[in-house]
């Protein structure tokens, strides 16, 4: 069976969360080795409005943004080294995070702020996971040290952020009709 295509309105959705995650990475508290941004916010929001396939490819299209060269990773990056960088992992991590939220979004079972919630928290975790492997690997920190400067220091912002986002997404997703695909 052949998959249908995207349409031009879920292509013009996905540039779009594409470029609001790139304005997102402006949004920035400096903290090394990985700064603090609104990134995973416009994640959250692409994978609960356009879906786990359209979420996906929002963030697929910020990361080849970033990796021609264009300024819009956390801090004005670019490039290739970025995403093979101690924080690449992050970067994949929104891919995945975006895939997950938008197929458990989708699954329908339950759709209260509760399940919201519940389908960020797991994003989050897989975001941590992606990118704290890659952290531990190209810094060659151990699990201590990983957790301490790759997770410890996100959890209280990400956490204000899944709140927010399960607000906003709980308010404005029954306006929003997509035609995904």
């Amino acid at each position: 069976m052949a998959k249908k295509p995207i349409s031009t309105q879920g292509m013009t959705y996905a540039a779009m969360f594409g470029a609001m995650t790139a304005v997102g990475a402006y949004v920035i508290i400096p903290l090394p080795p990985v700064p603090i941004t609104l990134q995973t916010f416009v994640m959250y929001l692409a994978g609960a409005l356009l879906g786990g396939y359209l979420g996906a490819l929002s963030q697929i299209v910020y990361i080849l943004l970033g990796v021609i060269g264009l300024p819009v990773f956390a801090g004005g990056k670019a490039g290739l080294g970025v995403l093979l960088g101690p924080t690449g992992g992050y970067l994949v991590g929104f891919v995945i995070g975006a895939y997950v939220i938008g197929k458990m979004m989708e699954s329908g079972k339950r759709s209260g702020h509760i399940w919201i919630a519940l389908s960020l928290v797991v994003a989050t975790i897989v975001l941590y996971i992606c990118g704290a492997s890659q952290l531990a690997v190209v810094a060659q920190l151990s699990l201590k040290k990983v957790i301490a400067v790759g997770i410890i220091p996100f959890l209280a912002g990400d956490a204000v952020k899944i709140i927010a986002a399960t607000l906003l997404i709980a308010r404005i997703r029954s306006r929003i009709q997509i035609k995904k695909i």
